[in-house]
C-alpha cells in the first residue's frame, strides 16, 4: 500500500507496479537495477516478467527469508539446504540460477515502526529459549545496496545482526532495561535457528550500523515515547 508504505515519497517519484497486472510492467524502466522485495511468486508471473525484458536490462537482487531454510535447523550458513517446496524458495531459485540474481535471506526485521518491545507488550512473542536472529531495517538496505555493487550473480547470502539470541534472554533484557513484564516462560516448539554472517562480512565487506540490539531499541524506545 504506497499511501501507508510510502507516505514520505511524494506521489509523483513512485512507480506503480502489480506482478499480477502485466500492463503495468512497462513502468519499470529499461535499463534499471531491481531489488525484489516480496515473494517472488506466482512463478509463472515471474518467468513472464523477466521473459519481456532485455536480458542486459540491470543487475537484479532478491529479498528473501531466513524461512527458506526452516525454523527448526540449528547453526546456518549459505550452504544449509533450503526447503524448495516453497513457493517464494522456487522463485528466488529461478532468478538466481537462470538470470543472475542475488538473494539476500533476511533475518527478522526491526526498526521504527517494527519495534521488538511492542510485539512483547502486546503479547505477539512468546518467552521461550528458542533462538531468534534480527536485523535492523537500515542494515537490511545497507546490505542490499552494497550487494548491488560487489556482489557476484547467482550470489547467496544470509543476513542479521550476527548475533543468534533467544527469547528469553530479550525478554530477561527487556524487564531490566526497560521495565517490561516478564511473561511465563513456555517450553519451545522448535530450537530455532543460529544464523553465521561470515561470508557477508568478508564477501560484501559490510560493516553494520546496528550490530548491538539493545542499543538500537533503546533509541528506538526514546524516539517513540518522545
Amino acid at each position: 500500500m504506497p499511501d501507508v508504505h510510502l507516505s514520505d515519497i511524494s506521489p509523483e517519484h513512485r512507480i506503480h507496479f502489480d506482478l499480477t497486472q502485466p500492463e503495468t510492467w512497462r513502468s519499470i524502466p529499461i535499463p534499471a537495477h531491481l531489488i525484489w522485495c516480496f515473494p517472488a511468486t506466482p512463478l509463472n508471473l515471474v518467468q513472464s516478467f523477466f521473459a519481456a525484458r532485455p536480458m542486459e536490462s540491470g543487475r537484479i537482487l532478491v529479498m528473501g527469508s531466513t524461512s527458506a531454510y526452516g525454523t527448526n535447523c540449528g547453526a546456518v550458513t549459505e550452504q544449509t539446504p533450503i526447503n524448495t517446496d516453497l513457493p517464494r524458495v522456487q522463485g528466488e531459485e529461478y532468478l538466481r540460477t537462470q538470470l543472475g540474481a542475488v538473494v539476500i535471506r533476511l533475518a527478522g526485521l526491526y526498526g521504527p515502526g517494527r519495534h521488538v518491545l511492542d510485539w512483547m507488550r502486546k503479547g505477539k512473542i512468546r518467552n521461550t529459549p528458542k533462538w531468534v536472529n534480527l536485523l535492523h531495517v537500515e542494515d537490511a538496505a545497507g546490505i542490499c545496496l552494497q550487494a548491488l555493487e560487489r556482489a557476484q550473480n547467482g550470489a547467496t547470502y544470509v543476513a542479521s545482526d550476527g548475533t543468534p539470541r533467544t527469547w528469553s534472554e530479550i525478554f530477561s533484557i527487556a524487564s531490566s532495561k526497560w521495565g517490561l513484564p516478564i511473561s511465563p516462560p513456555t517450553p519451545p516448539r522448535e530450537i530455532g535457528k543460529q544464523i553465521s554472517i561470515h561470508k557477508l562480512l568478508t564477501d560484501l565487506n559490510y560493516t553494520l550500523r546496528f550490530p548491538d540490539l539493545y542499543h538500537a531499541l533503546d533509541d528506538i524506545e526514546r524516539h517513540s515515547s518522545s
